[in-house]
């Protein structure tokens, strides 16, 4: 009697039907939804930003071999020189430094002549920096001050700037945030930075939506760019301690330091993507879908550790990052 009761609860074929049934029908409608493209891909500008390296070079490449006016921003003018000389005669660049209004302002009247009625269908906000990085005593105001102004103000001057014209062509806004705009596992001005971009971007969303423009953004995990170089960050790591009081010195410790490299190494290794297309991929489908994705979380640290780290409690997530953060000589832990 027991044994047919248990079997009552066990699952039978026609109930995994139901079950999968719709799960898979979700999948195939959504798949098939999100495949649509836009039409008249080369009369739709794209505006993009931090076009010197990683994801803005990539996407700017690849977004021109599909046709689409693309409008470069690079911070140098190598980045310029070398973009120009693999792409089309559609795409342009435009010198920028996004911490600077009034090099974005420039910018932004060099389209404004470009696209004219037209409108701009697309500013992909790229461009960023990841250092300074470290504990975040170890970095003073003007650290946290350039990364926030290139990083969070940065984002909100390009887009302010020509907002107006996404308007007119009812387009998009994509910003690059990051899985570290959801979770902190580091100190220093970075997660700031982009949780401040995620607040724009949904606020933003919110604003755009009776207009008719979408707000997207991007979520990448680790992946290998001049943001995870760990030679750069052992660097500035090392000037960020020489710069210290000796009292702040004392309290991690001398062996603080590279028990630090040795983390930054162990994580960086497990976790570092180097397929930059997973990330460009989703760029490429928030401009040319017809029905893009608000959220776009590339990199499988991100959608299987960050993100689901991120919707634990805290005193969990806390307990996880400090049991392999290194602990300074003071810690009372």
């Amino acid at each position: 009697m027991i044994y047919s009761n248990f079997n009552f609860f066990l699952p039978t074929e026609n109930m995994l039907l139901y079950i999968l049934g719709p799960v898979i029908a979700w999948f195939i409608y959504r798949w098939y939804k999100e495949s649509k493209k836009v039409p008249n891909v080369e009369d739709k500008y794209v505006y993009i930003t931090g076009c010197d390296s990683g994801f803005g070079n990539n996407l700017a490449k690849h977004l021109d071999k599909l046709g689409f006016p693309v409008i470069a921003g690079c911070y140098t003018e190598k980045g310029e020189d070398e973009l120009k000389k693999v792409t089309s005669q559609r795409l342009r660049t435009v010198p920028l430094d996004v911490s600077k209004s009034e090099s974005v302002r420039k910018a932004a009247d060099f389209i404004k002549n470009l696209v004219g009625e037209k409108g701009l269908w697309a500013v992909v906000n790229n461009a960023g920096v990841a250092l300074p990085s470290g504990p975040s005593d170890w970095i003073d105001i003007e650290g946290y001050k350039f990364m926030l102004a290139v990083n969070l103000t940065g984002v909100i001057d390009v887009t302010l700037s020509v907002l107006q014209l996404i308007k007119k062509s009812k387009g998009r806004v994509v910003n690059v945030a990051s899985v570290f705009g959801r979770i902190s596992p580091f100190g220093g001005p970075y997660c700031v930075s982009k949780y401040g971009v995620e607040a724009f971007n949904d606020s933003l969303r919110i604003n755009m939506k009776p207009f008719g423009v979408k707000v997207l953004c991007i979520e990448p995990g680790f992946f290998k760019t001049t943001v995870t170089d760990t030679e750069m960050l052992r660097n500035s790591l090392m000037k960020l301690w020489d710069n210290l009081p000796q009292d702040l010195k004392d309290d991690y410790g001398p062996t603080f330091l590279q028990a630090l490299f040795d983390h930054l190494d162990q994580r960086f290794q497990r976790l570092t993507d180097g397929d930059l297309m997973k990330v460009v991929s989703c760029m490429e489908h928030a401009v040319s879908a017809l029905h893009p994705r608000t959220r776009y979380s590339p990199g499988w640290d991100a959608k299987f550790f960050w993100l689901p780290l991120s919707y634990m409690p805290t005193y969990i997530s806390d307990k996880f990052f400090l049991q392999y953060y290194p602990r300074p000589k003071v810690s009372v832990l």
